[in-house]
């Protein structure tokens, strides 16, 4: 078994870093996906793809790994770059804009 060990991104839709928070082991899929003829879904017979192990530390994440013989491959993560100035929505309509005003 081949497992991969990452930090989640945080979501898209939010500005929050909630599930984003400790480390996730995931099993990679050992065969490849079948098409159903009769329905047209695709399934597998590999169950492992549907566990999802998280860990506090990166650390412990290994160690449970290496505690249970699963090979995993530690991926780091990319750090976000923070923006240069935080800007509100009253700025938009500010007096010292260098801009012209558009609105």
């Amino acid at each position: 078994m081949r497992a991969r060990i990452y930090q989640p991104a945080r979501n898209a839709m939010q500005s929050g870093t909630a599930k984003a928070k400790g480390w996730v082991l995931e099993f990679a899929p050992a065969s490849a996906r079948e098409v159903d003829p009769l329905m047209g879904w695709t399934s597998t017979t590999d169950t492992t793809t549907q566990v999802k192990l998280r860990f506090e530390t990166r650390e412990a994440a290994e160690d449970y790994a290496k505690a249970n013989g699963i090979a995993a491959d530690v991926m780091e993560p990319n750090k976000r770059k923070p923006n240069i100035r935080m800007m509100g929505y009253g700025e938009n309509f500010a007096t010292n804009r260098k801009g012209a005003w558009t609105h």
